[in-house]
């Protein structure tokens, strides 16, 4: 396996999301991970509760610049990571990570867009036993277009991983207003309609789902396994 952009064409929306995507992160991308682990609860969390087996294959929508997949590839050694990012800077700052790791051999990464996304065209896969978003529903206009594609490429018996921002409900009030207005800053608004949307679509699916609120609700964390 190696890793490599594809920046194959997509659609007007695609092209717009790429486009403002890399003027945010064109500078970003080289203080990303320094600055972001303050703030971006549970994604190492999220990473030790992907169990997969060996041979399993692993996606990541939205990996960004490669810091989850790599930390996943290394603890997770005999299983076959994949990631997509409609950034091809932040794909640039991937290729550069899975390099330095050693996992070219074992680490995809393709330019793609959530909720259009064919991993067949990209990877030669076309399911996943493990699909996960960590940060990233909240930053997708049309996250629930990117949910129900990333629920369609989940093998029998496979799960879908979600960290994100959560409600703050246990949090005050102010920090609340001032974490949002903050985040809207970067184009984050946080999903409080994730569970709800989770639970319709376990209950059509005949799946499992289990949401937790860490952090005094800071974050939100979710698993849907669909069955085998």
């Amino acid at each position: 396996m190696t890793h490599a952009i594809d920046d194959r064409g997509g659609d007007a929306a695609a092209a717009d999301a790429t486009a403002r995507m890399n003027r945010m992160y064109r500078r970003q991308r080289h203080l990303y991970d320094l600055t972001r682990k303050y703030y971006l609860l549970g994604r190492d969390d999220l990473i030790e509760r992907l169990t997969p087996r060996p041979g399993d294959r692993v996606l990541e929508i939205g990996c960004g610049t490669g810091r989850n997949l790599v930390r996943a590839a290394r603890r997770w050694p005999q299983a076959r990571f994949f990631g997509v990012d409609v950034s091809t800077e932040m794909l640039a700052s991937a290729a550069e990570a899975i390099a330095r790791a050693g996992f070219g051999g074992r680490v995809a990464i393709a330019h793609a867009d959530a909720v259009t996304l064919d991993p067949a065209a990209v990877f030669g896969e076309p399911r996943f036993e493990r699909v996960y978003f960590s940060y990233t529903l909240s930053m997708i206009p049309d996250w629930h277009g990117a949910l129900d594609r990333a629920l369609g490429l989940v093998a029998p018996g496979g799960e879908v991983q979600i960290v994100d921002f959560g409600g703050q409900e246990r949090l005050p009030g102010s920090f609340r207003t001032a974490l949002r207005a903050w985040l809207a800053l970067f184009h984050v608004t946080p999903r409080d309609q994730l569970e709800t949307r989770l639970a319709a679509r376990a209950q059509a699916l005949g799946a499992a789902l289990t949401v937790e609120r860490p952090y005094r609700g800071y974050a939100q964390r979710a698993r849907l396994r669909i069955a085998c």
